[in-house]
């Protein structure tokens, strides 16, 4: 366990977490992608209004623990690692987007995501 915790930078992945977290409600919402995502997912607008809490709680656990990874990676000197890591992940998201049958746009939407998590994330490493 210790190799998870030890030396990890939490102010940064606080940081991270808290930011990219905000992003993605910037991301989805209708002055960012919301609109051509919602449409691409097949709901209206009503329906990604409607976003029950536990998703939301859920998207913010998942999001703390890709922060976390960050902060391993980097305690470890594997920051790159990050970078296969965002890769499998957006792969299986637009896996993930085929099977439920969503338009391309909304596929690069949620892969686009996580690459812009990622990318916030190593940021807050860097400055923290």
């Amino acid at each position: 366990m210790e190799e998870l915790t030890a030396n990890v930078n939490w102010i940064a992945v606080a940081v991270g977490t808290i930011a990219s977290f905000l992003l993605g409600a910037l991301w989805y919402s209708p002055i960012g992608f919301g609109k051509k995502w919602a449409r691409g997912s097949g709901l209206t607008r009503a329906d990604a209004d409607n976003t029950p809490a536990m998703a939301l709680v859920t998207q913010f656990v998942g999001v703390f623990l890709f922060a976390w990874v960050v902060g391993v990676t980097e305690t470890h000197n594997a920051l790159l690692t990050i970078l296969l890591i965002t890769a499998t992940f957006a792969v299986l998201l637009v896996a993930n987007g085929y099977f439920a049958q969503k338009n391309a746009a909304a596929r690069a939407i949620e892969a686009g995501y996580v690459v812009a998590m990622a990318l916030v994330m190593v940021i807050c490493q860097g400055i923290f």
